[in-house]
C-alpha cells in the first residue's frame, strides 16, 4: 500500500522516515522537534473543543509553525552538510535540481 507521508519526499513522515546525516546517525534534534510539533497539533481541536479564547488557539497554531521550521532547518542543515556535499561530487546537476525544489524555485 503507497503512504503518501513516507514516500513523498518533504513530507513530514519522510523527513522523519529519512533523516540520517552524518555518517549515518539519525537526525535526533529534527526528529524530536518534529515530534513535539506533532503533540502540539493534536492539542489544537481539543482547544477549540474547549472553547479556549481564539488568540491561545492562534498561538498554539504560531508554535506548531515555528516548530516545523526548525526541523525544516535542521534537516535542511544536516543535507547541505553530508548528503549533499557528497551528492555533488556524483551528480551536480541532481543536486542543483534538488536544492531548487527544496526552495520552491
Amino acid at each position: 500500500m503507497f503512504d503518501s507521508q513516507t514516500c513523498i519526499p518533504y513530507t513530514i513522515g519522510y523527513m522523519v522516515k529519512h533523516n540520517d546525516h552524518k555518517r549515518g546517525e539519525p537526525n535526533t534534534k529534527a526528529r524530536k522537534v518534529i515530534k513535539m510539533s506533532i503533540g502540539s497539533i493534536a492539542k489544537i481541536p481539543e482547544m477549540i473543543d474547549d472553547g479556549r479564547y481564539c488568540p491561545e488557539v492562534i498561538q498554539q497554531i504560531d508554535s506548531v509553525i515555528g516548530l516545523l521550521h526548525s526541523a525544516r532547518k535542521e534537516l535542511l542543515k544536516g543535507h547541505l552538510e553530508s548528503c549533499l556535499a557528497e551528492r555533488l561530487k556524483t551528480d551536480k546537476e541532481g543536486s542543483i535540481k534538488e536544492l531548487l525544489k527544496i526552495y520552491n524555485m
